[in-house]
């Protein structure tokens, strides 16, 4: 092992400032979760704070909001594997049959912008078009039918706000892994089928999709890694007195506990727990991956 650091000694050393900062960083803190086994309190410290056990988690689990958060966290993360995951790879099919590359360069500039608008921008883009006070969509509604519609307000409307906002956001970004997969597909396949007489959508079906799935595999293992996550910051802004029922999720159940009630230990149960539905679904879907595909993340 030494040998092979010495003859790539400068691999290496470019790979060191990735290493310290995942030490620092991801693997240091995680000594903190030893404060979901106790009932920490700031004037004792971490070391003097009694010891409580799996205390909190029995309380999380008896807590009556226990099965609200899991099934709005579900929902939006269902919802959003169903429409936006597959938004990228829809669109990236769609700029691989575009033969013009000016044209195909602009539209992948224009839909990369969002990517890296703020989620507050989004949000208040969101108000400025469908509040009930002078907004651009409620106006018209008022105008051609008469009446307006509550979009920010009626717990209706939430999942679908959070889903569309997500997908205008997100989905110009995610085509580039996919466009990435599409570029290593050998021409000579196309050829090939060209000249067996193959049309354009079955030359995707038969070749770009089946190319493409080892791609989509691993990414929804990652995804279903995460699916806890529904983001807290999307969440707490479109979040309201009124939509609450709906909206409350784990991520913003945990900021609630732990920042505004100082409930640090209780809500740091509640970040492992979902630390470990992550590890679990992780681990399964990539057996199941290997098992019907064999293709996997590890």
């Amino acid at each position: 092992m030494w040998r092979k650091i010495r003859k790539d000694k400068w691999y290496y050393l470019l790979l060191l400032p990735g290493i310290i900062y995942f030490l620092l960083f991801r693997y240091g803190p995680m000594w903190g979760i030893l404060i979901a086994f106790k009932n920490y309190m700031p004037f004792l410290g971490f070391w003097e704070s009694p010891w409580v056990g799996f205390q909190n988690f029995q309380d999380f689990f008896a807590n009556p909001d226990f099965f609200k958060l899991l099934r709005n966290t579900l929902l939006i993360s269902f919802y959003n594997l169903i429409f936006t995951f597959p938004a990228p790879i829809i669109l990236a099919l769609l700029l691989n049959e575009v033969k013009n590359a000016l044209f195909k360069r602009t539209v992948q500039t224009l839909v990369y912008i969002p990517h890296f608008i703020s989620m507050t921008i989004v949000v208040s883009l969101t108000y400025i078009f469908l509040t009930t006070q002078g907004g651009f969509v409620n106006n018209w509604l008022y105008e051609h039918m008469g009446r307006k519609i509550q979009f920010l307000t009626d717990p209706k409307w939430f999942r679908p706000l959070i889903i569309i906002q997500t997908i205008w956001k997100e989905t110009g970004w995610g085509t580039i892994i996919f466009l990435a997969a599409l570029t290593n597909i050998n021409p000579s396949l196309y050829e090939a089928a060209i000249v067996d007489g193959a049309k354009r959508w079955q030359q995707m079906r038969y070749i770009t999709l089946p190319c493409l799935m080892p791609t989509v595999i691993i990414l929804l293992i990652l995804r279903l890694g995460g699916i806890l996550d529904t983001g807290f910051e999307q969440i707490y802004l479109m979040m309201n007195s009124l939509n609450r029922e709906v909206a409350d999720v784990f991520d913003t159940y945990v900021y609630t506990m732990g920042i505004t009630r100082g409930a640090f230990s209780y809500s740091t149960a509640v970040g492992l727990f979902k630390s470990i539905v992550g590890i679990v679904l992780i681990q399964l879907s990539n057996l199941l991956a290997r098992k019907v595909s064999d293709i996997s993340l590890f």
